[in-house]
């Protein structure tokens, strides 16, 4: 793993671009042999999405079989097929999904809020919805992820969303993995549809025969699906485009040098676009730290995938103090920032911009992926600079109420009637001051 010191290259190292929709030429060939011509990744994606639109059940059929190589009987998952994946897990991990979902739903219901409905007194109020229904995409394709489920949907359901839908790629032979299926299951999922891509994001954006249009649609994805949220927002909301995943160690040299390892790897082999990435004022620990990479990356299942994302995105970059490692930190603004240092009240109180803070040897980020609690579904490329986590707000909307009196109506008219004129908004000033007029007539 590289190791940089000088500090204009590690912000060089660290400077953000915009997410790169661009494909490789693997991905153009074969984007050329399952279309028939040459498209870009958007044409590709707008494609998919217009053809979803038009032809609806019979558009996700004939893509899923062009494109996954599935020949599917039903789009939609059965209880059957629900009931054959608890058979198919462990008890180990059902009780492990089981009491991941008790906290994830524990931590989650303190976020919930309430209408202010004392219209009467106060005169002013706000009234709080939840959606009607969610779209939830779970990838598939390099692993299963059940968490995903779990702490995408747990939220929603907090929140009362009416209705939870989720599409997640089939396997080969046209199932899903039984993880997924449990995990939703727990979750309180609805309905779950074997679709995946852009194709899914479609259906939940549009609606088809047998896939229901949502409100929202949220989860990660590949770049077809990342590409497909972007054009569908508007028409339905989204959680947000995200990159690939990322992490920042923020270490000094009280740090045990295979922690910091594990840890950068654990980021490592999501996917060969993820970063790892550890800022540290200690030459002794980088050392250590980038020795213990190299030994553990031999035990690791998918030791190719972590290292080429060790090789393309990841480095252990050296400065002079903690207060330049923080200063780099809110500048990358990671999604993940792991916090390994002697003095985390001294940190905590100047870090302004990360998804999750992880504090402490004793707080890896691994165990808030799983079972921590607070949803891992967390901003990335630099988006924590203004955006948040997952929460149940995010599945909430609101409407505000005025319902002013007489008096507060005297009060403040003139004013708003000054306002509208200045504007030169005629009829909104007439609008106040007929009722000015009326109040004075009445007394």
């Amino acid at each position: 793993m590289k190791i940089i010191s000088d500090k204009k290259k590690a912000k060089t190292f660290l400077r953000r671009t915009n997410i790169e929709f661009e494909a490789t030429p693997t991905l153009k060939e074969s984007i050329k042999q399952l279309f028939g011509r040459e498209l870009t990744l958007d044409q590709t994606v707008e494609l998919i999405i217009n053809d979803v639109r038009q032809r609806g059940d019979k558009a996700l059929f004939e893509l899923t079989m062009k494109i996954d190589g599935v020949d599917l009987s039903a789009l939609e998952v059965s209880n059957d097929e629900v009931a054959a994946a608890y058979e198919a897990i462990d008890d180990g991990l059902l009780g492990a999904l089981e009491l991941a979902a008790v906290r994830i739903q524990a931590f989650h219901e303190v976020q919930k809020r309430n209408s202010c409905t004392d219209f009467m007194d106060e005169e002013l109020g706000q009234l709080v919805f939840a959606l009607e229904r969610v779209g939830i995409y779970v990838p598939g394709g390099k692993a299963s992820y059940p968490s995903t489920v779990l702490m995408t949907a747990i939220p929603a359901k907090v929140a009362e969303v009416d209705e939870i839908i989720l599409t997640t790629p089939p396997a080969k032979d046209g199932s899903v993995a039984p993880a997924i299926l449990v995990a939703a299951d727990i979750a309180g999922v609805d309905k779950i549809y074997k679709v995946g891509g852009a194709q899914a994001v479609a259906a939940m954006a549009y609606g088809t025969e047998s896939v229901p249009k949502v409100d929202k649609v949220c989860g990660p994805g590949n770049i077809f699906v990342t590409l497909a949220k972007k054009i569908v927002y508007g028409v339905v909301d989204i959680d947000g485009i995200r990159g690939p995943t990322e992490t920042i160690v923020l270490a000094d040299g009280s740090a045990t040098p295979l922690f910091c390892a594990l840890d950068l790897l654990a980021q490592a082999e999501h996917d060969e676009m993820a970063s790892a990435i550890m800022i540290t004022n200690s030459q002794r620990l980088a050392l250590d730290v980038a020795k213990e990479i190299k030994n553990q990356l031999k035990t690791l299942e998918r030791n190719e995938i972590a290292k080429e994302s060790i090789e393309r995105n990841g480095a252990i970059i050296v400065v002079d103090s903690i207060d330049n490692a923080i200063e780099l930190a809110n500048t990358y603004a990671p999604e993940h920032l792991c916090l390994t240092v002697g003095d985390p009240d001294y940190c905590m109180g100047r870090i302004t911009n990360s998804g999750g803070i992880f504090i402490g040897e004793t707080s890896p980020e691994a165990v808030g992926d799983y079972i921590a609690g607070p949803s891992h579904v967390m901003p990335t490329s630099g988006t924590a600079r203004w955006s948040s986590p997952l929460s149940v707000g995010d599945f909430l909307r609101t409407s505000n109420v005025i319902a002013l009196k007489e008096g507060s109506l005297k009060d403040l008219g003139h004013a708003a009637a000054i306002i509208a004129r200045a504007e030169g908004l005629t009829a909104h000033a007439k609008a106040v001051e007929a009722r000015l007029k009326k109040l004075e007539e009445d007394k």
